[in-house]
């Protein structure tokens, strides 16, 4: 893919994102049953990539991982500071580094998409949200094939924010970028690649193996609550090598 295609990309999955929040900004019941939803998942994210967490050498990106990539965070607000900013980060990042953006905001948006779909199906019972709660209310949803997009996201985006760290001067790059990012109202993204650029960098060997441990236990997770198996999501995985 081309800068101009990351680009209208990530327009493209801003203006999702502003429609899709808007129900939460309007709705204060819904916006806290999504936040009830949102912390259970943290939480199973967490106990499953607990080892990653614990692991000297991939905590910094599993913590990444857990707060940013798939995690309850929002780095999509303030859309019309973000299109303001879009011929900037055009200009100056790196193809990887507008993937990534990219990548992000269109995670948020599906994710913002899927999160709605489960309060509507859940309703007052997330309060006592449980394995088995959450798994059938999954398979209300369905939506398989967006679902395994979710993930495939996870690995493009892990993957773009591997190539961005071996880019000579990139650091300086998001430096230069940040002022203008904050005077514009978006600190949180110019954070996110920062926070990114950082984790994904103090791996040794690159990032591949953290992206596959992530992705293969996050499919395999998808895939057995979906044929029934809510234990799936608090069985312990396989170790992390």
């Amino acid at each position: 893919m081309t800068k101009d295609t990351y680009r209208d990309l990530l327009i493209t999955e801003l203006d999702r994102s502003q429609a899709l929040r808007a129900r939460a900004q309007e709705d204060e019941a819904f916006a806290r049953r999504r936040s009830l939803l949102r912390d259970w998942q943290a939480g199973r994210l967490g106990r499953t990539h607990r080892d990653l967490l614990e692991s000297p050498r991939f905590a910094a990106a599993a913590k990444f991982f857990l707060t940013d990539l798939y995690g309850p965070t929002d780095i999509s607000r303030h859309v019309e500071d973000v299109r303001r900013i879009v011929p900037l980060m055009t200009r100056v990042l790196p193809d990887s580094g507008l993937a990534a953006v990219a990548h992000a905001v269109e995670l948020n948006a599906l994710s913002e998409s899927l999160d709605g779909a489960m309060v509507e199906i859940l309703g007052a019972r997330i309060v006592f949200l449980d394995e088995a709660s959450y798994g059938a209310a999954y398979r209300s949803v369905g939506r398989a094939e967006e679902r395994a997009r979710q993930i495939d996201l996870i690995e493009l985006l892990g993957g773009a924010l591997d190539t961005l760290t071996h880019i000579h001067l990139i650091g300086a790059t998001l430096k230069m970028m940040r002022k203008p990012a904050q005077l514009a109202g978006l600190g949180a993204l110019q954070a996110f690649l920062e926070r990114g650029y950082s984790a994904f960098g103090a791996m040794r060997g690159g990032a591949g193996e953290f992206v596959s441990l992530v992705v293969s236990r996050e499919r395999a997770i998808s895939i057995a609550v979906l044929a029934g198996d809510d234990e799936a999501l608090s069985r312990p995985p396989a170790a992390a090598g």
